[in-house]
């Protein structure tokens, strides 16, 4: 399965190198792999396969990838704006009970009444627990953080989540 592993914000500096919006936790994933895809959208149109000649970490949440076959400022800037389609087995195993936001994204929420609440469409990073952004079916938006004690049930295989029924939790934002 394909999934955006980041966007290409410009170059940096002059020999071709190029700034990347990391979208996820960090970096890693892409940094630790050998290729990487740039399309001109999400869904992989006019793609274009790069080795990675080097790279690492930037500003918070963004890193730096040498491309083959990029080798000036100009060549980077003209890649602004693509975005970096990775294979979801190229990344990291993650701990047990920790997710990929990709993987939460259009899974359903549901109360532990089984109620229907909405579905994720997209999480903000706050600082603190990131935040799922659902939408429910009335077209109201609700901000529920990601603390474990307001999640008990997340089933990824099923694209389902379970929210915990507190007052006022599911209140539109």
């Amino acid at each position: 399965m394909s999934i955006v592993l980041g966007r290409v914000l410009g170059p940096h500096g002059v020999r071709g190198m190029v700034r990347v919006k990391v979208m996820g936790d960090g970096p890693a994933n892409m940094t630790a792999v050998e290729t990487v895809t740039l399309a001109e959208d999400e869904r992989g149109s006019a793609a274009r396969h790069y080795r990675i000649e080097g790279g690492g970490t930037g500003r918070v949440g963004e890193a730096r990838l040498k491309l083959e076959g990029v080798g000036s400022r100009e060549a980077a800037q003209a890649l602004r704006g693509r975005w970096i389609i990775g294979e979801e087995s190229q990344l990291a195993r993650l701990p047990e009970g920790e997710f990929y936001w990709f993987q939460l994204i259009g899974c359903r929420v549901e109360t532990e009444d089984g109620d229907a609440v909405g579905t994720v469409k997209e999480l903000w990073e706050t600082g603190g627990h990131d935040v799922l952004v659902v939408r429910t079916e009335a077209g109201r938006q609700l901000l529920l953080p990601t603390a474990k004690e307001l999640l008990p049930v997340i089933d990824i295989e099923n694209k389902r989540l379970v929210v915990a029924s507190l007052d006022g939790l599911l209140e539109p934002a």
